[in-house]
């Protein structure tokens, strides 16, 4: 392996590689994505056990949730920034082991504080060190060609492993218990780890070669170092002076809220409250897994076309449409409208965040990675307040249906705020901090 070159060298991939190095990374990063997602699905399968073993209320297992739904956002910001300082690798093997440790010492809870210790802060820092600002930084280091794609395929490799392992998950629940799920979710994440030692690199430069698609005037710009929290926090300072920004953070509320907040969390309980088996929920939320591959990947390669303003307004308004009629399509057998809904929120299911990755490239530079934590701690937000408030409305009222109403009202907001955001690139003032 030659010398890496200086930062504001252009050296061509070597005649060596079959293949640009770059999709090797993207390749890593899927698993690794898919490794740490599996135990973000677990606990809207292991709510009812617990309940039932421990006599705890909806409420309570829904704190957890959503410590770990809030955690899972707020790093985001601060992981971007870490990955900038010390390096993918690095950061990435460090989140899969705390997602490991978490999953493991879970098994030991006998009380609602100890899930919150393990389910929430532990499995929450950890995933949010990857979180999705993982897929947007490999795709802003590696790529130049084929950004969007990229985005869209890392992002289903999140999202889909989050919803894969649910009927494995379930399964194993019904068979065996749920400590023992609990153990598979963390050698899941411990297995991914060996490649990511052997396979991530941090950027081209340490291999001497240019990202992939890069033109030959192409010029290496390395990411600022320095205090990660003060690179994140003086990122956020310039970013809320551009009105764009609010409006992507609004947007990406309401998507989290929609998705693992509300869907995610509830979506099998409430088909447990109708009379449908757990692993039957679990199934068809599966099925928005595989369906989320296809859409989101449709997403990224869409988004290097069209305009991602108008694909974030289109997303947002099918995916209200669709949970307006869900409260009638629930029942304890699986029909064909049910299926229909699954297969169409699937293929909506994560589809925005291509676009809004597009966008804070577009609008912020090479500041965008962080820029995106940012709008997706906003994503986070907006669904642990979903989780918590959908379990209060459940226990409130005996059922979901306000819950799903309203948010059906909140994505036809996120459609208008969508479509009207600015058509004129406003870069931030300031370079990053370095």
């Amino acid at each position: 392996m030659s010398i890496p070159p200086a930062p504001n060298s252009t050296q061509r991939p070597h005649p060596n590689w079959r293949v640009h190095p770059a999709w090797i990374v993207a390749g890593v990063a899927f698993l690794a994505l898919v490794g740490a997602a599996g135990f973000r699905a677990a606990p809207s399968v292991l709510m009812l056990p617990l309940e039932a073993e421990f006599g705890w209320s909806r409420t309570q297992l829904s704190v957890a949730v959503t410590v770990n739904l809030l955690l899972y956002g707020l790093m985001a910001p601060f992981a971007a920034a870490l990955m900038a300082r010390f390096g993918m690798r690095i950061v990435t093997t460090c989140a899969l082991l705390l997602v490991a440790a978490g999953a493991g010492l879970s098994i030991f809870a006998t009380e609602p504080w100890m899930l919150v210790l393990t389910w929430g802060f532990l499995i929450g820092i950890g995933t949010g060190s990857m979180a999705l600002v993982f897929a947007a930084t490999v795709a802003d280091q590696w790529f130049v060609r084929s950004r969007g794609l990229v985005v869209g395929i890392l992002t289903a490799g999140s999202a889909t492993g989050q919803l894969a392992f649910l009927p494995f998950i379930a399964i194993l629940v019904e068979q065996q218990g749920w400590r023992q799920a609990s153990l598979l979710v963390a050698c899941g994440a411990l297995a991914v780890v060996p490649l990511v030692l052997l396979f991530l690199r941090n950027n081209p430069v340490d291999l001497g070669l240019t990202p992939f698609g890069a033109p030959d005037s192409y010029v290496y710009q390395p990411p600022a170092r320095g205090n990660a929290a003060k690179l994140a926090l003086s990122t956020l300072a310039r970013a809320s002076r551009v009105r764009t920004f609010w409006a992507l953070v609004a947007g990406f509320a309401i998507c989290g809220a929609t998705t693992n907040g509300l869907v995610g969390t509830h979506f099998i309980p409430s088909a447990h409250d109708h009379g449908m088996a757990e692993t039957t929920a679990a199934g068809l939320l599966a099925v928005v897994g595989i369906f989320d591959i296809v859409g989101t990947i449709a997403s990224g390669w869409l988004t290097d076309r069209v305009n991602p303003r108008i694909l974030l307004a289109v997303y947002y308004a099918g995916r209200g449409v669709g949970l307006l009629v869900l409260p009638f399509l629930l029942s304890a057998t699986v029909a064909p409208p049910i299926i229909i809904f699954v297969v169409i929120y699937g293929l909506d299911w994560v589809a925005t965040v291509p676009p809004t990755v597009a966008l804070c490239r577009e609008v912020f530079g090479k500041d965008g990675p962080i820029v995106f934590g940012w709008v997706f701690a906003s994503h986070q937000v907006g669904a642990a307040i979903a989780a918590t408030a959908a379990a209060t409305v459940r226990d409130a009222t005996g059922e979901y249906t306000l819950a799903w109403f309203g948010a059906a009202g909140l994505c036809i907001v996120a459609a208008v705020v969508s479509i009207s955001i600015s058509r004129r690139p406003r870069p931030l003032a300031a370079a990053s901090v370095t």
